[in-house]
């Protein structure tokens, strides 16, 4: 069964108001165990999840602690479950887990608690990458674990569509 949610596309990230997102469209992973993929993206390879939406990590994490908490989880939803490379995937980094403030178990990589973007509503896009967002700085997770060499470019060069952060 495949269930999908529609939003506005206006829906824009919490600035330094007190909004509240009003849609997640980014499909949310069941507890259990999670497959990770990877995809070539704008940004070069990327660590997906089974479905294909890029994987990013908050430079505000640490290796034990998940930092993004109230209005940035209406953004970022956490990668619950965890995680296993799919057949025929070799990383170089490696899988772990962290116990979410909740109880939850979130996946990580190369000690990096994983994500995926509410504006990334179709597989293989990168509109989180490089963002300054909910506090900070978001990166998509590359196989090595290290940033992506560049941000990714808009389709176009207007501002006055799209997420136009």
């Amino acid at each position: 069964m495949v269930l999908a949610a529609c939003g506005s596309s206006t829906t824009t990230p919490p600035s330094s108001s007190t909004s509240t997102p009003t849609t997640t469209t980014t499909p949310a992973a069941a507890a259990g165990t999670v497959t990770i993929k990877t995809r070539s993206t704008s940004v070069g390879t990327v660590l997906t999840n089974a479905s294909g939406y890029t994987l990013y990590w908050f430079a505000n994490d640490t290796p034990t602690k998940s930092n993004c908490t109230g209005t940035c989880l209406g953004y970022w939803a956490p990668l619950i479950g965890t995680a296993k490379a799919a057949a025929g995937t070799t990383l170089s980094g490696a899988f772990g887990t962290i116990t979410r403030s909740n109880g939850q178990t979130q996946a990580t990589y190369d000690g990096h608690p994983l994500y995926t973007y509410v504006a990334d509503t179709a597989p293989g896009q990168v509109s989180g990458n490089g963002q300054n967002l909910s506090g900070g700085l978001w990166w998509a997770m590359t196989p090595s674990g290290a940033k992506p060499a560049a941000k990714a470019t808009p389709s176009s060069s207007s501002s006055s569509s799209g997420y136009g952060y």
